[in-house]
């Protein structure tokens, strides 16, 4: 037979590491040319890798939580024809440029977007964690579940007298715990050793309600064993409990989508003079232009927000504002402008913040800006992004008002000049005046938007306009056929 090891793909833009986030093959399965068998999580995105041949799985050699360098061994095949044993030539993630894989056979399967490139092979395991076999991989449910934190209203289970506890099914085999990545997790989190805890699952797997039941329950006996040492009584367990159940404190690593945020806010905000200007306007109008299209028999399949509507003002808006979109080239000294938008929209996800954006969103109507905007809304959300989607973007808006909040002073995206602010829609009394001339106090929907723009290139007249440009719009839309 001949074991081929696939190594981790170099993902391009720069990176040169990515954590293993999901297993979907186990030891021992069976699989084809392309079938998808891990997904990881670079600093920019999750992606999921196919395999380029067909075989069995005989061994993965890395666990899931781990971040490793590219090149470095991560599965092993067996494909059943006889030869020496052959490690597998760095490919690079899907979606990248292609090269020729080095030292292939000429019937060897060759995957599209995949070419050979060296790499490193050092691999460092997380912190307190020993390599052992992989478990199975969780669903997307679960993921979802494991990531939720626990009710702190949820009734702690009361304190009762009971015989020793039964032996945990993982613990007494003397192996390793049987448990799905998600519910290690949240065992971790909660300072709870997976070897103590009582598995209901099939198979001796522990759940999460196994992880959440053993901490209440140790919660509980703890604090009132702690009350009686103290004074005798048992005091009422929840007086003492921390509003957060498990350790006092929590230590996340900082990498991945985070940490590459973190890198690119700081580099912007010390690197582009930062100037931000707001304006208060009555939107009622947009509002009414909103419900209008919901009611549509064109907009029946896609989701119609005042997001759409400012997407589209803003685009109009850089027609009479060209300078706006536009970057500072340090290195060449010049001002390059773009004559075409890329529209960013920055999407909070729960492995950080991220911001994809519309390609030539110039060129659509409002109908095709309504389904990109729900598409990528959509991969954000289930966290499938891809790094080309988020790159070469031009201008960015961030939608604070989702969170109810009326404004804020974002930063600029790297490698744009300007960024712009959607506050919380809300009903205000407004001095609305008639055709006469006459004013009146009414309730109208009204939002803040803010600019913040870089000011090497923007000066503040141009930063004025463009404001005051995307404030008539939305304040009567129907100034977009005038511009248009």
């Amino acid at each position: 037979m001949a074991i081929k090891t696939f190594n981790l793909p170099d993902p391009g833009e720069g990176l040169v590491e990515a954590e293993i986030v999901e297993w979907k093959v186990s030891p021992g399965d069976t699989v084809k040319v392309n079938d998808m068998v891990l997904e990881i999580e670079t600093a920019k995105s999750l992606v999921e890798l196919p395999i380029p041949w067909a075989g069995t799985v005989k061994e993965l050699l890395v666990e899931v939580g781990q971040t490793i360098d590219v090149g470095t061994p991560i599965i092993s095949i067996d494909d059943g024809k006889g030869g020496d044993d052959a490690p597998a030539a760095v490919p690079s993630i899907p979606g990248e440029k292609a090269a020729p894989a080095e030292g292939a056979a000429g019937s060897e399967a060759i995957l599209v977007g995949y070419g050979a490139k060296a790499g490193a092979t050092a691999r460092r395991a997380r912190k307190g964690m020993a390599a052992a076999p992989v478990a199975a991989a969780p669903t997307e449910t679960e993921q979802v579940a494991a990531a939720a934190p626990v009710p702190e209203s949820a009734a702690p289970a009361p304190r009762v007298e009971s015989p020793a506890p039964a032996v945990p099914i993982a613990a007494a085999a003397g192996g390793r715990p049987k448990a799905k990545p998600p519910v290690r997790k949240l065992a971790k989190d909660l300072g709870i050793d997976l070897a103590s805890v009582t598995p209901t699952g099939a198979d001796g797997i522990i759940t999460r309600d196994d992880v959440t039941n053993h901490a209440s329950g140790a919660a509980v006996n703890g604090v009132a064993a702690q009350a009686d040492s103290a004074v005798g009584v048992a005091a009422p367990a929840i007086a003492r409990m921390p509003f957060g159940a498990g350790e006092r404190e929590t230590r996340t690593p900082i990498k991945g989508v985070r940490k590459m945020t973190a890198q690119a806010m700081v580099g912007s905000a010390f690197t582009a003079p930062h100037v931000t200007e707001w304006i208060t306007i009555d939107v009622t109008k947009t509002m009414e232009l909103v419900d209008r299209l919901k009611g549509s028999r064109e907009f029946t399949d896609v989701k119609v927000t005042p997001l759409l509507v400012l997407a589209k003002a803003l685009v109009l808006a850089v027609k009479r504002n060209p300078g706006m979109n536009a970057t500072w080239d340090e290195a060449a000294q010049e001002i390059v402008q773009k004559n075409y938008v890329n529209l960013g929209i920055a999407a909070a996800t729960p492995r950080g913040l991220i911001v994809p954006n519309i390609k030539d969103a110039h060129a659509m109507t409002m109908l095709e800006l309504a389904q990109a905007i729900g598409q990528l809304t959509a991969t954000a959300r289930e966290g499938r992004t891809q790094p080309a989607e988020m790159s070469g973007g031009t201008l960015t808006i961030t939608n604070v008002g989702v969170f109810g909040v009326d404004s804020g002073t974002p930063i600029i995206n790297p490698g744009e000049s300007a960024i712009v602010c959607f506050g919380a829609i809300r009903k205000q009394p407004w001095v609305v005046t008639d055709a006469d001339g006459n004013d009146e106090i009414a309730i109208r929907h009204v939002t803040q938007l803010a600019v913040s723009f870089d000011h090497r290139l923007i000066d503040g007249e141009l930063g004025s306009r463009f404001l005051s440009d995307l404030a008539a719009i939305l304040a009567d839309p129907a100034q977009a056929l005038v511009w248009g």
